[in-house]
């Protein structure tokens, strides 16, 4: 209020402040509807998530009162959003980016009494929606409401439940709380009950008084909540509002003044007490509330009443009710009726109508509010408390009548509705699972329920499998139903409601049963009543003749021997019948344990346990489920089997408690469970297995599911039963599946379900146990031998290896696959599926090799395996893989083919890989495998490895070779070596070979690859889970049943149990430790490949890189040492030469490899020891080998390790020495080391020269001190060959220098091999070394020259040495291919002969190598387009090959030739394959050094345009002398030294052009003809007389330069000196001739084009007849033929422009009559135009060119010879 006003009128104010006192003291528990306004959240969470700032301010307030909300944050406007953008219900919003945020809402409206309800508010909404004219008409209020919104965090502290219970922790009471509200989803939510929760919710709605009499307008509605009908026994329940007491006894709804009819909006909540009685009501009370106090009025005034009773029927009232209203106090006792009810003499408003609508919600887990479920569990609890008769809705139900009720309940479960079954759910199972272990006693008569209970229980599980997908884990399991098994299940107690406490090891009490309760159970359960006798039929009854007799029976038809009870466990002997034993304390005890099984409800009976001495035993859950799965049928089996997982884990479960509860952890196996149980599970394996086959093609995913549950229920069983039984029950599956397979066209995925199932059982903890990894291989009595639990780990390792039958323990035989049963299976499976005649199975590679690679990891990484002795055993159950893997060779991935061109070695061809001798696998054993007995995949016989060498094998992946090559190396590093060496001396030649190609390949396949490579995969997004580095998972990821509560046990421990994943290990001696570990999912192919975004940090790529340089060094120190068994095992026998070639191959690859120091020390002595045990095998036979060990020696000589250098300068100087002992003379050696040195030289790009320096000076220390060497020329000789090195070495640094400069390292090494010219061998390495440099910086035409100069060299020499007819004579046969090839002929026959000790030695100089060389010639060829060339290289091949037959190879160039040819063809106009581009550079400057003043033609690829080549040697040589020192000169003049810059250095680069003289043109016809064998080179410069370049037609004078090479390109080297050099100076009348010659050309060329272009002809016309052409003909004309010149030697010149312009005009009329004939209408107008310039240009041409020169035409002296002046041209200039 203003000022003024406040100070005029103080009493009014004070008047106004005492009135504001009396109505809050009067009035103040009452409340009125005032202002409303709406808050969109949409926007706010949005829009605070989308600001950067942590806390955002939003204001909204009315803007400009139209019904668009603004909104501005930060007092900026950000402008409009109307609300039309979003939708309630179906935005989803996206709160991760919300932040918390401060509501200021300024935008109230007042509220109308008589639109309160939610339409009218809805309305509002829609309106404020869309600007309208409805908001106008609302009356603003102005306020300020402020609200902080911010996301809740995961764990609010000081929190509070709906109930107002305290969540813990709750430090300190007086801080202010957080309140969890509760929420009513909008869809059901399915989580079953776990807390206990029991609200009710009252919303008042609406009430119509419109027509009662009396003044009832100011209306309020009291609403209480009673147990009685006294008004004291309102209850304190109702929940207070905000700053009141937590629970009231009243809550009042708002009062809207004046109207008869009020709408309310009040939530009223109510704390419902646990147990209800018909008794409890909600009470409601309506009054006036009298606003002026008048006299006699009192405040309220009741004006009606109404009630609703809680339970009707014994079920929670809850919903929507229109409710009449008394006008009176109910009567007494009207809390059990309804107000529906017409009482007598009360009176209602409206004639006892429904006026007063509410709506009734409960929120609880006391009540089902579902009525099928209400009715089953009011049934069963009936049961338990033995009152009859029961009162279910309307009806009675009496105890003759319950049995039928409840076997109807059973079955209508399955129309309950699924949220509350959910809710309900551990209940309502607890209850079923209780119905079939505890057969109701109803009427005196045992009920069996077993089968309507699993009906219900299958169906209620299906039906939560199909309704909640999102719910299911990798198995397809429904997480509701796996937790109920892993924290609810619990076996049932024996007694309803025992008190008595279990062992709180399972955490929750387990009830034991009490002797004491016998006698409260009902008389009626006489034992002639007692009919059901049977536990599986209910339906034998028999009419025993005395009590006795009667007992006898009872306890017989169970089979006493099969009892379960005391008697069997440890307790007191059976006892005679009819004695009664005194009960002491340890058969109580065993007692109370046995009590806890037995459920058939006639244990009560007093004088049965007299007569007994023990209480008749009740059912077991487990026997029951089995029996019931078994005998059930049709519909109900089909949902068992869909959610077989859940059965099959619930009855491990059941069988581990019932063994654990009666302590019978310990006895044997075999006595653990009764046969029939047994027979039944056996009976049900088998049925499902049956199910598996034959349905897997229908119900692929249903199968799928069902074979991982049944395998995960074997591996369950092998930890509880008997294993001999659980092998048999495998057998079983197998044998279902095996006879199926005979059928099936396409086995693979059958194959593949029973490797899933393989899989899983074989992740049993005691996997190795149970392979008997210990026992000899005699063949057991039984097929599946039955093998005792071994309790200790240890025991199994006991017994020593006898020496037996060492082929056995390496093949799959019958005796091996009986004795280790599950690897036996393992490697069938293996041997199958990787068996290149196995139809089908080629998808399964991967599969079957993870299982076998996971199984092996997991052995490896278990800490009871860590002891050598132990692994030995281990890795004894594997033998046979190495047999299988030799198998799988020629299908292995070959990891060679990175490191170089040749590929593996191959010891043996492929063919014999097929042949008889050489399969691993024997022909008993090939029938053994197709018996019955094992699986079988393809028909009998299939393993019989006939030779088929046609047969084409397809190649595993990379991963899955690695992961087979790794299983190999693992079973050899921990094998037995005796027993290996044993086996070895079994194998043939053959198998050895293979053996060493195995090793060979591993070598390449776990190389080291360097950081780089993980920092390249780490730079793609996805990387492929590489084996070895994927991170080690958990072992086991399979059912946390059974087995893991077992293993819990066994470690003595009941507290949550998992296998400590072997990263917590300490880590094993071996680099296997770290071997992917994910171990047995159902997708184990496909896990999580591609969905991790791996961006690895620098310390993960640093250890992934050490982890990988381990694991190659841990695989090469394996590989190193089975060398080392082989070479023991054949050193002694007669076949060792070819055997021993083989290590050596294996060996030199390992050193080629990156090898680790550790490796290459070990790897050195042994090669040492090879050498000096065999000196001849390397010296004679394996010659090509003693070059390569040379070249590995010199590249470890020059590793910057020390200890390396040390051992490879060593290795070579023994190995100088060993040659020289052979024969005084160490040719060999000296000629490969000189060799190998080139070659490291050229090729090898981080080649230390300085360390191969200090590695030479310790070879000449060791031969100056080797005292027995002394006196002879040895030392002298190594000082020789020192030195050459040395000499190499030198060229070698300039190289380095010149590493950047391709021209001059390749002008390097062109003069290195030039300087090799006696020299062959190292000629040749030197050519190889260009060629490979060649190929890397993609010249393949230089490379193939390379090639065919290497090719030539080595006929030269081959033609010196063997005479043979078809081979070339030398260079000559060359030629064709390049001129250049004649400089390597041989100098002279003195200089060198090839019979020489260790001259042309090397594997090149043979027929073979010369092949060699020119196939690679003409692959080169083909890359760089020179087909015509390929050609020439077959001409010379194709000889070799008739001479020798080899079709196969004919063939093949035949194949490549018409390829070329073809390709030649569809490339017939050149442009397609651009041959090169030429510059003359010249260098000029001191700076330069050696090419100072020397010119260059250089070769560059295809279209370089000079700006590029300018670029890229400005840029170099700038980089090499600083970028101000070097300048490119712009023109082609010729350079005058005088004046340039003595401290500069000029680069002077000009595009020129081959140039061939007119004769040559007749040769060279084609495009290709044009651009090889190039020598001649020109290019144009323009001048005039005055000094300028370019003047008049008159003055304009042009140079032309003709460069000739050293070399004709395509030479070894990109660039070629200039030799020679000559001008050519054309006269201003000689350029127009050319000018005019060369216009005519192009008219004739657009003429004649096929086919035709118009838009080229016309552009080309353009330029000859268009009179606005500069310099155009018609000029040309009139400068040089207007006048004929006065100089008689121009008198041929201007003839020869006359006769040119009369080829001119007749050309341009062609041209005009092809364009006439090409041009649509549209360009008529355009050709006239271009007709009217050519007759303009003609006319004007007329009289020029008919002017002859008369002096030409007189008669001459008789012409004695041809002369062509203008071949000769004027003013020839030469320059030499």
């Amino acid at each position: 209020m203003p000022q003024s006003f406040v100070l005029q009128n103080k009493e009014k104010l004070e008047k106004l402040k005492s009135q504001a006192d009396q109505f809050c003291q009067r009035l103040g528990k009452y409340r009125m509807p005032f202002a409303w306004t709406a808050i969109h959240l949409m926007n706010i969470v949005s829009s605070a998530g989308s600001l950067e700032r942590d806390s955002t301010e939003v204001e909204i307030s009315t803007g400009e009162r139209k019904g668009s909300w603004s909104e501005r944050r930060n007092s900026s406007i950000v402008g409009r959003r109307s609300l039309e953008r979003t939708t309630s219900g179906d935005d989803a919003c996206n709160l991760t980016s919300f932040r918390p945020a401060t509501l200021t809402v300024t935008n109230f409206f007042k509220q109308e009494g008589d639109r309160l309800s939610d339409e009218d508010l809805y309305k509002f909404l829609a309106d404020m929606r869309r600007p309208s004219s409805v908001l106008r008409r609302l009356r603003p209020i102005t306020a300020q409401l402020k609200i902080d919104i911010s996301p809740a965090p995961e764990n609010p502290h000081y929190c509070l439940t709906p109930e107002l219970l305290q969540v813990k922790l709750y430090p300190d009471s007086r801080v202010r709380p957080t309140r969890e509200i509760l929420e009513f989803p909008a869809r059901d939510v399915y989580v079953p009950n776990t807390t206990y929760r029991n609200l009710l919710y009252i919303y008042p709605q609406s009430l119509n008084f419109a027509n009662r009499q009396g003044s009832a307008r100011n209306i309020t509605v009291k609403v209480q909540f009673m147990y009685g009908e006294d008004p004291s026994n309102a209850m304190p329940v109702i929940f207070g509002k905000s700053s009141c007491s937590e629970f009231s006894k009243e809550a009042y709804t708002a009062v809207v003044y004046h109207n008869r009819s009020p709408d309310f909006h009040e939530e009223i909540k109510v704390k419902l007490p646990a147990t209800l009685t018909d008794h409890h009501h909600l009470l409601f009370t309506f009054y006036h509330v009298s606003c002026q106090q008048k006299q006699n009025t009192p405040l309220e005034t009741p004006v009606g009443y109404t009630w609703i009773p809680m339970l009707q029927n014994g079920r929670l009232k809850t919903g929507q009710f229109c409710l009449p209203v008394s006008l009176e106090k109910p009567p007494q006792a009207y809390s059990v009726l309804s107000p529906e009810v017409p009482l007598p003499g009360m009176k209602w408003v409206d004639n006892h109508k429904g006026v007063f609508n509410v709506e009734v919600v409960a929120v609880s887990s006391i009540h089902t509010q579902d009525p099928y479920l209400d009715k089953f569990f009011a049934l069963v609890n009936a049961l338990d408390e033995h009152m009859f008769p029961v009162r279910i809705g309307d009806m009675r139900i009496m105890e003759n009548n319950l049995e039928n009720e409840l076997k109807s309940s059973i079955s209508a479960l399955n129309s309950s509705q699924l949220e509350p079954v959910v809710r309900f759910l551990h209940l309502l199972l607890d209850k079923l699972i209780l119905l079939v272990v505890r057969p109701p006693v109803i009427a005196g008569q045992i009920v069996n329920l077993g089968q309507a209970s699993f009906e219900a229980m299958a169906s209620i599980i299906n039906r939560l499998h199909k309704n909640l997908e999102g719910n299911h884990d990798q198995h397809g399991r429904n997480s509701l139903l796996s937790s109920y098994i892993y924290y609810v299940f619990r076996l049932p107690n024996t007694y309803p409601n025992s008190p008595s406490p279990g062992p709180g090891g399972l955490g929750g009490s387990v009830h034991y049963a009490t002797m004491a309760r016998s006698a409260v159970r009902p008389a009626s359960l006489n034992l002639n009543r007692s009919r059901s006798l049977s536990n599986s039929n209910p339906d034998i009854s028999g009419t025993p003749t005395s009590p006795d007799d009667e007992v006898r029976s009872i306890i017989g038809s169970k089979g006493l021997d099969r009892s379960n009870s005391w008697v069997n466990t440890g307790g007191p002997k059976a006892v005679p019948w009819g004695s009664n034993p005194s009960p002491s304390a340890e058969s109580t005890q065993a007692m109370d344990r046995s009590c806890n099984r037995m459920s058939s409800h006639t244990e009560t009976s007093s004088f049965l346990q007299t007569l007994t001495g023990r209480l008749p035993t009740k059912k077991l859950f487990h026997e029951e489920l089995a029996l019931q799965w078994v005998v059930c049928s049709g519909s109900v089996r089909e949902s068992a089997l869909q959610q077989a997982w859940f059965f099959f884990e619930l009855m491990v479960k059941s069988m581990v408690h019932h063994l654990y509860f009666n302590d019978k952890l310990d006895a044997p196996r075999k006595s653990r469970f009764p046969e029939r149980f047994m027979d039944d599970i056996a009976a049900l394996v088998s049925t499902i297995a049956s199910d598996i086959v034959s349905r897997f093609q229908k119900d692929t995913e249903m199968v799928e599911r069902l074979n991982t549950s049944l395998a995960f229920f074997l591996n369950d069983l092998l930890s509880v039963m008997d294993r001999g039984f659980v092998f048999s029950l495998i057998k079983t599956c197998y044998k279902q599946v095996s006879s199926k397979l005979y059928s099936l066209p396409n086995p693979s995925v059958l194959v593949s379900l029973r490797l899933d199932f393989l899989r899983i059982v074989c992740s049993h903890e005691h996997y190795v146990t149970l392979n008997l990894p210990c026992s000899l291989l005699t063949p057991p009595a039984s097929p599946s031998p039955s093998v005792s639990s071994a309790t200790s780990q240890s025991s199994g390792f006991s017994t020593n290896v006898q020496d037996q039958k060492i082929a056995n323990m390496f093949e799959l035989s019958v005796p091996f696959r009986q004795q280790h049963y599950l690897a036996g299976l393992v490697l069938t499976e293996l041997a199958v599926i990787l068996d290149p005649d196995a139809e089908g199975l080629f998808g399964l590679h991967k599969k079957v090799i993870n299982m076998v690679h996971n199984l092996l990891s997991s052995h490896d990484s278990d800490p009871r395996y860590s002891d050598p002795q132990t692994k030995a055993r281990v890795a004894m159950l594997y033998l046979p893989l190495i047999g299988i893997i030799m198998e799988t060779v020629p299908q292995l991935y070959d990891f060679t083919e990175t490191h170089n061109q040749r590929g593996r070695p191959i010891c043996i061809a492929p063919d014999d890989y097929e042949s008889e001798s050489g399969s691993m696998i024997s022909q008993t054993v090939a029938m053994a495998i197709a018996g019955t007995s094992v699986p079988q995949l393809t028909r009998p016989g299939s393993f019989l490895l006939t030779s088929s060498s046609g047969r084409q094998h397809t190649t595993f992946s990379a991963e899955s070779s690695r992961s087979l090559l790794i299983c190999l190396l693992w079973v050899l590093k921990n094998a037995d070596e005796t027993v290996l060496q044993k086996w070895f001396t079994d194998l043939s030649v053959l198998q050895l070979n293979r053996l060493l190609d195995l090793l060979y390949l591993c070598v390449s396949c776990f190389e080291y690859k360097g950081k780089k490579v993980f920092e390249r995969m780490n730079s793609l997004t996805f990387k492929k889970s590489k084996d070895m580095r994927a991170k080690l998972e958990e072992a086991i990821l399979g059912s946390i049943g059974a087995r893991q509560e077992m293993v819990r046990r066994s470690r003595g421990q009941l507290g949550t149990y998992t296998l400590s994943s072997p990263s917590e290990r300490s880590p094993s001696g071996s680099a296997f430790g770290s071997q992917e570990n994910l171990r047995w999912r159902k997708d184990m192919t496909h896990w999580r490949q591609n969905t991790e975004k791996l961006d690895k940090s620098r310390a993960e790529i640093e250890h992934e890189a050490l982890i990988d340089g381990n694991l190659a060094t841990e695989a090469n120190l394996i590989i190193l040492d089975t060398l080392e068994i082989v070479v023991q095992t054949v050193s002694v026998t007669e076949s060792k030469e070819s055997i021993l070639g083989g290590v050596l191959k294996v060996l030199l690859h390992s050193m080629a490899c990156n090898q680790s120091a550790v490796y290459l020390q070990h790897c050195f002595a042994t090669q040492r020891a090879l050498v000096s045990k065999f000196p001849e095998l390397l010296f004679e036979e394996e010659t090509e080998q003693c070059a390569d060990l040379c070249l590995r020696l010199l590249r470890h000589c020059s590793s910057s390790i020390g200890t390396i250098r040390s051992h490879a300068s060593a290795s070579l100087y023994l190995l100088m020495r060993q040659n020289f002992e052979i024969g005084n003379n160490f040719a060999r050696v000296k000629m490969q080391v000189t060799m190998s040195l080139s070659s490291l030289v050229g090729t090898s790009q981080n080649f230390n020269e300085e360390f191969l320096r200090r590695s030479l000076k310790t070879i000449l220390t060791y031969a100056e001190e080797d005292l027995e060497l002394r006196e002879t020329t040895f030392p002298d000789q190594v000082q020789d060959l020192v030195f050459n090195l040395h000499m190499i070495l030198s060229d070698t640094v300039k190289m380095k220098e010149h590493q950047e400069d391709p021209e001059m390292l390749i002008d390097l090494m062109y003069r290195i091999a030039k300087g090799y010219q006696t020299s062959p061998d190292l000629r040749l390495t030197w050519l190889q070394n260009m060629a490979g440099k060649h190929s890397e910086r993609s010249n393949h035409a230089e490379a193939a020259q390379c090639l065919v100069h290497s090719a030539a060299l080595v006929a030269e020499y081959l033609s010196m040495l063997e005479d043979r007819k078809y081979l070339p004579v030398g260079c000559v046969t060359f030629q064709n291919i390049s001129s250049n090839v004649l400089e390597e002929s041989a100098v002279s026959d003195d200089v060198v002969s090839p019979d020489e000790e260790g001259i042309c030695s090397g594997k090149y100089f043979t027929e073979s190598g010369l092949v060699g060389l020119l196939e690679q010639a003409a692959a080169s060829f083909s890359m760089a387009g020179m087909y015509e060339a390929v050609n020439e290289v077959y001409k010379v091949l194709i000889p070799i090959h008739e001479a020798n037959r080899d079709a196969k190879k004919l063939s093949t160039i035949h194949g490549k030739l018409q390829e070329a040819f073809s390709k030649i063809v569809h490339q017939s106009t050149g442009w397609e394959r651009m041959f090169g581009t030429y510059f003359r550079v010249g260098f000029y400057g001191t700076k330069f050094g050696d090419l100072d003043e020397q010119e260059f033609v250089y070769k560059e690829p295809a279209i370089t345009k000079l700006a590029e080549i300018s670029h890229r040697l400005e840029g170099f040589y700038g980089e090499r002398f600083g970028e101000d020192v070097v300048e490119v000169i712009k023109d082609s003049n010729p350079v005058d030294k005088c004046k340039l810059d003595p401290n500069k250095a000029y680069i002077q680069i000009t595009y020129v052009e081959p140039y061939f003289d007119t004769y040559e043109m007749k040769d060279r016809i084609t495009y290709f003809d044009k651009n090889y064998n190039l020598r001649r080179f020109m290019y144009c410069t323009p001048f005039t007389l005055d000094g300028r370049a370019h003047g008049d037609l008159h003055e304009q004078f042009k140079r032309k330069t003709i460069l000739t090479t050293s070399h004709a390109f395509p030479y070894i080297k990109t660039r070629v000196n200039v030799t020679h050099k000559e001008e050519i100076i054309l006269t201003p009348i000689e350029v127009a001739i050319e000018d005019m010659q060369k216009k005519t050309q192009e008219l004739a060329f657009a003429t004649h084009q096929d086919p035709a272009d118009p838009k080229m002809l016309q552009m080309v016309l353009q330029g000859s007849v268009g009179t606005t052409v500069n310099q155009g003909p018609l000029e040309v004309a009139q400068v040089f033929l207007s006048e004929i010149p006065s100089d008689p030697k121009l008198f041929r010149h201007h003839n020869k422009l006359r006769l040119c312009f009369k080829d001119f005009t007749k050309r341009c009329e062609d041209a005009l009559r092809k364009n006439k004939s090409l041009i649509g209408p549209d360009q008529k107008e355009y050709q006239r135009e271009l007709e009217r310039n050519y007759h303009r240009l003609k006319e004007a041409l007329q009289p020029l060119i008919n002017r002859k020169i008369p002096q030409l035409y007189k008669a001459v002296l008789p012409v004695t010879c041809h002369r062509d002046s203008f071949s000769r041209m004027s003013l020839r200039k030469m320059d030499l």
